[in-house]
């Protein structure tokens, strides 16, 4: 049991970790989501969605290169998808969309590298890949035709399809398209900050507040100088999904949470396992079940479980060939400290970027003041229940800061 004083001490050290991981990770995210919104703003999707729609290489492979090219956002991902197979992406090529938009985009690739280190954003970019690649074949193999039927029919009956092409080189001159550049910046920031807010306090929370045994129980660590290797590994793999979708998180949320794991000894199986489940959150199954129904929700978790646990296994047995397994050697309090290095003139130059980018955004937003805005409007559903979550999730941390102020006095 805590004592009062002890208690708010902890809390406030919790907040200033989870303000340290985002002081971290802050140029990274500004950085990835500039990307995002140049090749939003100058890649001409139509021509690449006409080619989705069979289930062959070539149309998993343009799903792979255009999700990888897409917002990273668990939600806009859901949402995205569901407008390709609205616009006759077939389904393989639509899942293959959501796993590459979520595991193969560059801001998620620096937050990795960053948290975690280069073996993992290795494994990241080579396990989403395998990921695509089983998720196809089990689709192809088990592929219930009536009920993706109805799932198609539900989606072009609600979202009729739209197209979008222009004339890239062309675009690059205009001062509007540039202007849109802004605009698709602030539209990606205001579709993960609440999700980011979320995951970041949560991983600062359990660093301070979860004692080390409880990780151990879970993936048992206390069982491994007692069980073979592989059968921990194993266990690791499965059990991971589940501890992502309690977690409530995903996408980019969760990377600070599975350093929190590294750095409590979680086998490499169980870190991807818990990466790559960003999309089992129960919220998201939720939204699957909004868009496609029910049955086909559950067949699409089904298929990301399975996909999931064995591109786990399989990075695991070609890295251990490799002997570059990487060791669980995070120090969180290390990590998120405030320091005057790299990080904090990142941090200051990126965040000149921001600024002028807002600018661009505002003038965007006069330019088309008294004009149509549908085409530049990101729709991604999102319920009252996480806007609540979210301002308590904002009152916690300003409580934590004002607790670790007075216990530093």
């Amino acid at each position: 049991m805590f004592s009062n004083s002890n208690f708010f001490e902890l809390y406030g050290q919790a907040v200033t970790t989870s303000l340290g991981f985002f002081w971290k990770a802050g140029w990274a995210f500004i950085l990835g989501y500039f990307v995002s919104s140049l090749i939003q703003t100058f890649v001409p999707k139509a021509k690449l969605t006409r080619q989705m729609g069979q289930a062959n290489v070539k149309s998993v492979s343009l799903s792979t290169l255009f999700g990888a090219a897409s917002s990273s956002c668990s939600f806009a991902a859901l949402a995205a998808a569901r407008a390709l197979m609205a616009k006759g992406a077939h389904f393989i090529a639509v899942v293959a969309f959501m796993f590459a938009s979520t595991n193969l985009v560059i801001e998620l690739g620096i937050l990795i590298f960053i948290f975690l280190g280069w073996q993992y954003l290795v494994a990241e970019i080579i396990g989403g890949l395998i990921l695509i690649i089983i998720s196809s074949a089990l689709i192809k193999i088990t592929y219930p035709h009536k009920l993706l039927d109805q799932a198609r029919k539900k989606v072009e009956h609600e979202m009729p399809s739209m197209e979008e092409d222009f004339d890239w080189k062309e675009r690059l001159k205009s001062k509007k398209a540039w202007l849109s550049v802004g605009n698709n910046f602030v539209m990606e920031w205001k579709m993960v900050w609440e999700e980011i807010l979320i995951g970041f306090t949560i991983a600062g929370f359990m660093t301070v507040f979860v004692p080390n045994y409880v990780w151990s129980k879970i993936f048992l660590m206390d069982y491994a100088d007692q069980l073979p290797h592989m059968l921990i590994a194993v266990e690791n793999a499965l059990v991971a999904p589940f501890v992502a979708a309690l977690t409530f998180i995903g996408s980019m949320g969760n990377i600070p949470l599975a350093t929190v794991l590294s750095a409590n000894g979680v086998f490499f199986t169980g870190i991807m396992g818990f990466i790559y489940s960003d999309l089992m959150v129960p919220p998201l199954v939720a939204i699957n079940a909004k868009y496609y129904g029910k049955k086909t929700a559950f067949y699409i978790a089904g298929i990301m479980y399975i996909s999931i646990v064995a591109t786990a296994l399989i990075l695991n047995a070609f890295f251990s060939a490799l002997n570059i397994i990487p060791e669980s050697n995070k120090v969180i309090t290390e990590l998120t400290q405030f320091k005057f290095d790299y990080t904090f003139w990142m941090n200051i130059a990126f965040g000149i970027l921001v600024l002028w980018l807002v600018s661009l955004q505002r003038a965007f937003k006069r330019h088309h003041k008294h004009h149509d805005m549908s085409g530049h409007q990101h729709v991604v559903p999102k319920g009252k229940l996480k806007k609540t979550t979210t301002y308590i999730f904002i009152l916690i941390i300003i409580f934590g800061f004002v607790s670790h102020g007075i216990y530093t006095l």
